[in-house]
């Protein structure tokens, strides 16, 4: 993250949405970098967490990167991929990118991952656009203005979604949930609705199924990073849900965070649930 850039002012809903025409071709730019990269021959490399790192992520990242220092060069950006060099001091507003969400999924041939991009104000991701390049799906909203999905063949035509009522009494959950990462607290939390059914998928496309009314619930009760979290938070908020921690507070993306890690999560399709837990 470039400091000598750094906003200094929080970042309102309007200039959100004039950034988001803008962005979502960017976004579809990203995805069809990853998309012309061979898997069969790509070089797979491993980051000190034991994460897998592809020539695909740096790919993605390398246009995000470029894209955004041209279209708001006063809006600094945090990057899975350069947030090494990121002092964790506090920034008013700042982008916020997993340039390729489901790497081990992406590794593996499947095409459950994802390019996120959002845009944080005061700690609270305000634009959230994830694109699914293998699915050809973009999935992007603004909080308070609203949240729609999006062919990429047909960027011009998207039709609005919204999270849907929690089930009513003796219907079963639909839960969104990892493919690749179980935790023992998030199968106790989905356990404890009965019936529950659970849909396994990989990256953000979790958030999306929430957001379009796929899904009742997105937990997660172990640890992850802010970037695959904020681009899902803004969308599924926008849709009309809300993202809570198991306490029903809000969850806060604060670049002084250690390890830009989110502790847990829970995305609720229906906001009254998360009263209700």
């Amino acid at each position: 993250m470039n400091d000598a850039r750094s906003s200094t002012a929080p970042i309102d809903s309007s200039r959100a949405v004039a950034l988001l025409e803008p962005l979502t071709e960017l976004v579809i730019r990203a995805g069809a970098a990853i998309l012309a990269i061979n898997r069969a021959a790509m070089k797979v490399d491993g980051k000190l967490d034991g994460s897998p790192v592809t020539e695909a992520d740096l790919a993605s990242d390398a246009i995000l990167a470029d894209g955004l220092a041209r279209l708001a060069p006063e809006i600094p950006a945090l990057s899975e991929e350069r947030c090494q060099s990121a002092e964790p001091r506090a920034i008013a507003a700042f982008f916020l990118i997993d340039p390729l969400d489901g790497t081990k999924e992406f590794v593996a041939g499947r095409e459950e991952f994802t390019v996120n991009l959002a845009l944080v104000s005061n700690g609270e991701p305000v634009m959230g656009i994830i694109g699914a390049p293998a699915l050809g799906i973009i999935w992007r909203g603004v909080v308070g203005r609203g949240a729609e999905r999006l062919s990429t063949s047909e960027a011009s035509r998207s039709r609005p979604i919204r999270t849907r009522s929690m089930p009513p009494p003796g219907e079963p959950w639909v839960a969104a949930v990892s493919r690749s990462h179980a935790d023992s607290r998030t199968e106790s939390f989905i356990a404890a609705r009965p019936g529950a059914i659970r849909i396994a998928l990989g990256s953000a496309l979790k958030f999306g199924r929430v957001a379009e009314g796929q899904a009742d619930i997105y937990p997660r009760l172990a640890p992850t990073s802010e970037w695959d979290v904020a681009a899902g938070h803004a969308l599924v908020t926008a849709a009309g849900g809300r993202i809570t921690d198991t306490h029903g507070a809000p969850v806060r993306f604060v670049r002084g965070r250690p390890g830009f890690i989110v502790p847990e999560f829970i995305a609720w399709g229906d906001p009254s649930a998360a009263g209700a837990q």
